[in-house]
């Protein structure tokens, strides 16, 4: 029963578009007209494109123990590369290429607007896109009036991917930098401290152990009262001050073995701080266009043209059917 509802439904169906055939070819080649004038009034786009991967790591490792995946000739992973699309859609990167190809002005957005930053917002989103690749890179993608420009704010976006990754780095090791600094300045100056002091023991004649025992050697072979009073003046020095001089020594050895693991991460913290490293691997820069990329016109006019179709088929339904309903009534 309801495949015979159906069958007959879509008979009348069938029926009613034939009967409105000539309406409806109007409609479509009216709607095709129309499309065809809308296709070449829509601005002309060229697009520009740039292929880049993230790095795996971007810094020198002073550490002797070096993570294999952390070589800084290592392409990223996926994580890296969502990092770096991050970045890209980033206000820092975005109000720079603004400011430096003034989009408002390209984009015909008056900056007395009332909502001004969302209408640029929006243009600029429209224009330009980022997409991480099957491959694992990252896609920069520009749509502009004029190929030239479309290509230098593609190269001017993979510039500023080092600008800004660097920058944003060194909010966190400028920091890192200035406190192991203070680190190495204080543990320095204290070892400076300590070698003063064993330096004023020394010219008072204090010696290590070792030479410590060499002195009552020397005093036991001395030959004249002259030289045993020396040696005598020289034990009893060292016999009072010989344990400050060891201890100092120990210290000094400890400060020394100190020193150097942090001299270690001092020059990383520098490094860190200070260097500007390449945060990409630039595998295709973008390049001026020769053919447009939208509009498409065919499209443009074959949607337009089956929208009205559809729209204006739903309407002659509908008004044919409220006639049916005002007959009954």
């Amino acid at each position: 029963m309801s495949t015979n509802n159906d069958n007959y439904a879509s008979n009348e169906l069938i029926v009613f578009l034939w009967k409105q055939r000539k309406t409806l070819a109007i409609i479509t080649i009216s709607a095709g007209i129309v499309g065809i004038v809308i296709s070449l009034l829509l601005p002309v786009l060229f697009q520009s494109t740039a292929i880049v991967y993230p790095t795996a790591t971007s810094t020198v490792s002073f550490s002797e123990q070096r993570n294999a995946k952390a070589n800084s000739m290592d392409f990223g992973e996926e994580e890296h590369a969502e990092q770096l699309i991050q970045i890209l859609q980033s206000s820092r990167i975005k109000d720079r290429i603004i400011r430096k190809f003034d989009l408002a002005n390209v984009y015909e957005i008056k900056p007395d607007a009332k909502d001004f930053r969302y209408k640029l917002g929006k243009a600029y989103d429209e224009h330009i896109s980022f997409e991480r690749t099957r491959y694992g890179s990252i896609k920069i993608s520009v749509l502009d009036k004029e190929p030239e420009r479309a290509a230098q704010i593609t190269n001017k976006i993979v510039e500023l991917i080092d600008t800004v990754k660097n920058e944003m780095v060194k909010e966190r090791t400028i920091p890192a930098y200035e406190v192991n600094k203070r680190k190495m300045d204080k543990l320095n100056a204290e070892q400076n401290k300590l070698i003063e002091q064993m330096d004023s023991l020394s010219r008072m004649g204090v010696v290590n152990a070792e030479a410590r025992a060499n002195l009552f050697a020397a005093l036991n072979d001395s030959k004249n009262p002259e030289d045993r009073k020396f040696f005598r003046n020289k034990i009893d020095i060292n016999l009072q001050y010989g344990s400050r001089y060891d201890a100092l020594a120990e210290l000094r050895d400890f400060r020394i073995d100190k020193l150097t693991i942090q001299e270690m991460a001092y020059e990383q913290a520098e490094s860190d701080a200070f260097e500007n490293f390449n945060h990409k691997f630039v595998v295709e820069w973008g390049e001026a266009a020769d053919k447009k990329a939208k509009p498409k016109r065919m499209i443009v006019v074959v949607v337009f043209t089956l929208i009205t179709l559809l729209f204006s088929i739903i309407v002659m339904l509908l008004s044919a059917r409220i006639k049916e309903l005002k007959n009954i009534a």
